[in-house]
This record gives structure tokens, C-alpha cells and sequence, in this order.
């Protein structure tokens, strides 16, 4: 199943009122089916969980790790009709599949999370922290309390969660990959908060790996660039929504499988010998890194 990759259209796209965002309110919808196809044994017998898997690059990585393989268990908030769909598009791909409503930002939420992906499949051996919340503040004057507690408790308390609870079940040959963004790098006067959840988890993702290394545990992060995900219409204004993507060097979004690639390489034996790395597909834009 193949997909080219196209700049999104939003010059019809509705905005959305809350986050992160519903798929099934969306116009464009974005793409998510491998751009390529991928070996069906890549990842047999692994069991691949993945938060915000429900839709945007999560939904795209879910997708993809199917068509190699591997067993997918998603984690959503409260996206129901986004979930129950995207279980049915994996389920083209293997049948051993699951969906799981989930507030990460619960530190007991995530312990019981744990506990059923357990007793469901035995194992845990990729995790893939996507799920991600911003809020567009121009003056950070205003940014609320109650928007940084959101912000940190999803983005970077949720993947810490999760992460210390999959550890004690995750062995050697594992992996763990964190979702950042090119904002952690070059910062966003718009998303401060957001910006900074992102560079905590570059720091996360260095750290652990350093931690784990010797046990054969790789960390690594994908910093994308602008993606075409349900998050976006939830974030930004109309007229945001219609110049999204095109102050990079490609003039144009990301499409969330033109993403996915990065997680599967991370993931598989061809990134053997790399771990505390993060991956760029940012449409071109140079960055510090």
C-alpha cells in the first residue's frame, strides 16, 4: 500500500477545540498507511507498545510496525472513535492488536497499563512514547499553571511513567524510542512550555541510554519536524492551520508515514550499534543537534 507523500489542505480543514485532537473531525485526513513495503518478519514476536497510537505519527508507527510483524498494543486518552478505527486499519496487517484507554500522565494509570499489557502478551520489547499535547500561548506572561501541569504531565511525566514501569520487563535487544521535536532545539516563542517538555526528553532519552547501555537496552528519539496530525487543527488557528509547514526548507508538512521509517530503523538490528541518538525528519531544516 503505497502513498505519496502531498501537502495537506487546509485551507477547509476545521479547527478543533480540544486536544489532542480528533482524526475523525478532520477534513485532510492525514496519511498513515508504510510508504513502502516492509518485510512481514522483521519484528515477529515482538510485541510494539505505543502511546498516542490512536492517530498522528503514533497511528502511523502502529501501522507500520504491523505491516513488519510485530504485535501492537496503542494507548489513547479519551479518542474512542479514533482508537476503535485505527485498531480496524492495523488489523489489515495482524491480527494481534489491541487498544488501550490510558490517562499517562497518572503515574498508578501507567502501573496498571503495564500490568494488563503483561498479562495480555507477556512481554514488552519496543516502547514508543508519542503521546503529546501543545498549547499555543504568544505571550508566556499567560501561560497558566494549570497549562504547564497538562503539559509536562503528558509529555514528559507520561513517557517517564510509563518507561520506569515497562523497564523491569523489557531485556536485552529492547528498545525505546521518545518523540521530541525540532522545537527542542531551536525553541518556539509560541510553545514555550511545549518547547520545553521536548528538550526534556532529548535529556531523558540521552540519559537512559547511557543508564542501559550495558544491558543492551537502546534509548534513542525522533525530533520531527511539522507533522499533518490530528494535534495541529487542535492547536492553531485557521490561518496558522493554512501556512502550516511552509517555512521549511521543503515548503510544505510532514505526512506521519514519511515519520514512521525513523521508528523502525531505530527499533530493528540495522541501529544495532546506535543508541542515545535522535533522528531528524524535520523537511529540511538544519539544527543543532
Amino acid at each position: 500500500m503505497k502513498s505519496n507523500p502531498k501537502k495537506p489542505n487546509t485551507t477547509q480543514e476545521p479547527t478543533q477545540s480540544s486536544q489532542p485532537g480528533k482524526e475523525s473531525q478532520m477534513k485532510d485526513m492525514p496519511q498513515y498507511h508504510p510508504k513502502t513495503m516492509i518485510d512481514s518478519q522483521t519484528f515477529k514476536d515482538k510485541l510494539v507498545l505505543i502511546t498516542g497510537g490512536d492517530s498522528g505519527i503514533g497511528k502511523a508507527v502502529a501501522m507500520s510496525f504491523a505491516a513488519a510483524g510485530a504485535s501492537i498494543a496503542f494507548v489513547y486518552y479519551n479518542e474512542t472513535t479514533d482508537a476503535e478505527n485505527t485498531l480496524k486499519e492495523i488489523k489489515q496487517y495482524t491480527n494481534n492488536a489491541s487498544a488501550h484507554a490510558c490517562n499517562i500522565s497518572d503515574a498508578e494509570a501507567c502501573k496498571k497499563l503495564i500490568d494488563i499489557i503483561l498479562e495480555k502478551y507477556g512481554k514488552i520489547d519496543v516502547l514508543i512514547n508519542c503521546a503529546a499535547v501543545q498549547f499555543e500561548q504568544t505571550d508566556p506572561r499567560k501561560i497558566s499553571i494549570r497549562q504547564m501541569d497538562l503539559t509536562f504531565g503528558i509529555n514528559i511525566m507520561g513517557a517517564m511513567y510509563l518507561t520506569i514501569q515497562a523497564l523491569p520487563y523489557m531485556k536485552k535487544g529492547s528498545s525505546i524510542i521518545n518523540t521530541t521535536s525540532v522545537t527542542a532545539y531551536r525553541g518556539s516563542k509560541h510553545l514555550v512550555d511545549y518547547s520545553c517538555t521536548k528538550a526534556a526528553l532529548v535529556g531523558f532519552t540521552r540519559s537512559l541510554s547511557s543508564a542501559l547501555a550495558e544491558e543492551g537496552i537502546r534509548v534513542n528519539a525522533v525530533a520531527p519536524g511539522p507533522i499533518w496530525t490530528p494535534l495541529i487543527p487542535s492547536s492553531f488557528s485557521k490561518e496558522k492551520l493554512e501556512k502550516f509547514g511552509e517555512n521549511t526548507p521543503m515548503k510544505r508538512a510532514g505526512q506521519p508515514n514519511e515519520v514512521a521509517p525513523c521508528y523502525l530503523f531505530l527499533a530493528s538490528e540495522h541501529a544495532s550499534y546506535i543508541t542515545g541518538q535522535v533522528l531528524h525528519p524535520n523537511g529540511g531544516e538544519i539544527i543543532n543537534t
